[in-house]
């Protein structure tokens, strides 16, 4: 089932199947890491939402619901 990462429950995890966005931001979460392939836990939520602290390649990430709602994640059951 594909989701944005910005929809994710916290403890939801899955794969990452596409980047979009504007050129900026786009750029950003690849140099982030952020790339189709990687695996994605969602650890974290600030109280209103935003931001998220994920779990990706070992490393924890904060990242802004703005961005979160460009990677295109494939959910595992």
């Amino acid at each position: 089932m594909k989701k944005l990462l910005s929809d994710f429950k916290i403890g939801e995890k899955g794969k990452i199947t596409a980047v979009s966005g504007e050129g900026k931001i786009r750029r950003r979460l690849f140099d982030m890491g952020v790339t189709p392939g990687a695996e994605v836990l969602l650890r974290k939520k600030a109280p209103l939402g935003d931001p998220l602290e994920v779990r990706l390649r070992g490393y924890e990430l904060t990242l802004r619901k703005t961005e979160a709602a460009c990677v295109t994640m494939e959910v595992e059951a």
